[in-house]
């Protein structure tokens, strides 16, 4: 499973947000985690004259980031809130593919002042135009209440909560959509 670090601006806190939710989920025995950061991809702005749906691949940065995203079952993104929705990187990075998302399953983390939410309901239409199955836990982290002084991350007791709560429907999701492929 993957855990998609969604923003590349300098200082940023996806990083940091990725890193704790992987700790949880590092504690499970049921599935493998790895934290994906998009940063370390440096995709350019989509670039591939053919559509994703038709699968046909023409830079070979796309072919690797086909090739990492397309290893996973199930994905969890976490995403800051930018004027209400996600960052451009993130739509850019889930553009550039079709089939590696299609049918798979997603889990969300959010943060910002409002928790995220907006960026969140944002992914979730986007995603679903993909095919991806959404979980309905969301963990949204608000500046306020997961961040000492809005900056430093110190996520609370009920954020930890929830993110255990998401990874369970997330690979109760992943497990059923494996399950029900032709063997």
């Amino acid at each position: 499973m993957a855990i998609i670090a969604g923003s590349t601006r300098p200082g940023r806190k996806a990083a940091a947000v990725a890193a704790w939710v992987h700790d949880i989920a590092a504690q499970r025995d049921d599935a493998t985690f790895e934290v994906v950061d998009i940063a370390d991809h440096a995709l350019p702005h989509l670039d591939e004259p053919v559509p994703p749906r038709a699968g046909r691949y023409s830079h070979p940065h796309t072919h690797a980031w086909a090739q990492k995203i397309g290893a996973f079952d199930a994905y969890v993104f976490v995403t800051p809130e930018y004027n209400a929705s996600i960052p451009g990187v993130l739509k850019n990075a889930i553009d550039f593919l079709y089939a590696e998302w299609n049918g798979k399953a997603a889990g969300f983390v959010g943060y910002g002042i409002q928790g995220g939410t907006r960026a969140v309901e944002h992914l979730r239409q986007v995603l679903g135009d993909l095919e991806v199955a959404d979980m309905p836990t969301t963990v949204a982290l608000t500046l306020s209440g997961d961040f000492q002084d809005h900056i430093h991350f110190t996520p609370s007791a009920v954020s930890t909560k929830n993110v255990a709560l998401m990874l369970n429907e997330l690979l109760a999701q992943a497990s059923g959509a494996i399950a029900a492929e032709p063997v």
